[in-house]
């Protein structure tokens, strides 16, 4: 099993707007065939707390505006290190920076498939200081 189109389309739409709001280091991954519950994840960080909220918000917009779509599930907002968006079809991770470090979700999922996102969301990869604790080294590849 795969990603459907529409989480493709999701993941696509909320890449762009989490790089339009400056997001770094955005990765996706195909989680449909050892989860159940959704068919994407996307992750991605930011080095402050209210640049979180910003990339949250402008993703939420984003969808709702292009896409139709509403997360049915919003959490983490009161301290802003970590928000998730349930989307159903999707999971988008918005991360503090040390967060993103800690919890190294990229070593959870790194045997899932990675989607191919928007080359603005692409260019952000190894922008963040974290990445090289994320991957182990500073290749610019996520291991």
């Amino acid at each position: 099993m795969t990603a459907t189109e529409r989480s493709v389309e999701l993941v696509n739409a909320a890449a762009q707007a989490a790089a339009d709001r400056l997001a770094h280091d955005i990765i996706a991954y195909d989680v449909s065939d050892v989860l159940s519950i959704t068919d994407a994840f996307l992750i991605a960080s930011a080095p402050n707390d209210r640049q979180v909220k910003s990339i949250v918000d402008e993703i939420e917009e984003r969808l709702l505006k292009d896409l139709g779509a509403k997360p049915v599930r919003r959490e983490g907002d009161r301290d802003a290190r970590w928000i998730l968006l349930d989307y159903v079809d999707i999971v988008v991770h918005v991360q503090h920076s040390e967060e993103r470090v800690f919890y190294a979700l990229e070593r959870l999922w790194k045997d899932c498939p990675e989607l191919s996102l928007p080359e603005d969301a692409v260019k952000t990869r190894g922008k963040g200081k974290e990445h090289a604790e994320l991957t182990g080294g500073a290749d610019g590849e996520l291991n």
